[in-house]
């Protein structure tokens, strides 16, 4: 092996990102509790609670094939939050700036008044970082995960990063429980359950399925959509105005789920593409894995 001054070995280094934690690192809350399996639950409940804000609803109707993609979406969805937790600082910046770059380009129009948006405004991009912060930390501490409210505050200002990588300017981000409630209150009158937001509810409901997988969604995905939906604050679910479960049995599915889940061995989960903690936990070794006895002060 080089030694640490051949330029040689520092090129190799610095290219491969050894030893490189990335935005966050393991010492982070967002390390240890993006690994959960409930993260899939909870990146469908952001899918329902962002679909109640119309501007950025129609920004994906009408830039998107949501219908037939959606399952794409989702995916592209989590390679993203997998690259910037998990990935070197490069990497993640890579997905930032690709990120930025395509909404830069894409616009939206109000049917009602005729208006023409870009998808890159600031008030849109809130929305939706707000509503996939709160969703995963919602799901995944009411499904099990421990987490001490000053753990969940630190949670939610880690994400301020996040929220640089797709153009919004950190100062203007929740940083807290608190910030992040007050923002939802004001968001209030602006949420409708329009037609946009009932097409989505409907695919979550029952997306196009192949002949062959239909009983796998109505075992699987519809549990999966049910609980994500049922997880959802109360005032989705008078916009929406479908049913729920009362909230006690709601957190008592979401734990019986999440402990089911937790049982699958971390590895073979891990195996899953993209396989981003795997690669992690190479470049920096097997005290980097991820797990909730971890999350420190």
């Amino acid at each position: 092996m080089a030694p640490p001054s051949d330029p040689g070995h520092t090129a190799h280094v610095e290219a491969s990102g050894k030893g490189d934690p990335g935005l966050f690192g393991p010492r982070s809350v967002t390390w240890q509790m993006h690994g959960d399996p409930m993260m899939w639950v909870a990146g469908v409940r952001a899918l329902y609670l962002q679909a109640l804000y119309p501007r950025a609803v129609r920004g994906v109707m009408q830039n998107s094939d949501f219908r037939r993609d959606a399952w794409g979406r989702l995916m592209r969805t989590a390679d993203f939050v997998g690259t910037t937790t998990y990935g070197t600082t490069a990497a993640a910046e890579r997905a930032g700036a690709r990120v930025r770059k395509i909404h830069t380009m894409l616009t939206a129009t109000d049917p009602a008044t005729g208006e023409r948006y870009r998808i890159d405004e600031p008030g849109l991009l809130l929305w939706v970082h707000c509503a996939e912060i709160d969703s995963y930390l919602h799901v995944v501490r009411r499904s099990g995960f421990a987490l001490t409210d000053a753990q969940a505050d630190r949670y939610i200002d880690e994400h301020r990063v996040s929220a640089r990588l797709v153009g919004l300017d950190p100062a203007e981000v929740p940083r807290d429980r608190k910030e992040l409630a007050a923002y939802f209150e004001r968001m209030r009158p602006e949420l409708a359950a329009g037609p946009e937001a009932r097409d989505v509810d409907d695919f979550l409901r029952s997306p196009p399925t192949p002949a062959l997988l239909v009983p796998a969604r109505a075992l699987l995905w519809r549990r999966v959509a049910d609980l994500a939906y049922a997880s959802l604050p109360p005032y989705a679910h008078e916009l929406y105005g479908r049913p729920v479960r009362p909230p006690g049995t709601v957190t008592r599915h979401l734990r019986l789920t999440g402990t089911v889940l937790r049982r699958v061995p971390a590895r073979l989960r891990w195996q899953l593409p993209p396989k981003h903690i795997v690669r992690a936990v190479s470049r920096l070794g097997p005290g980097s894995r991820p797990a909730p006895y971890k999350v420190g002060p």
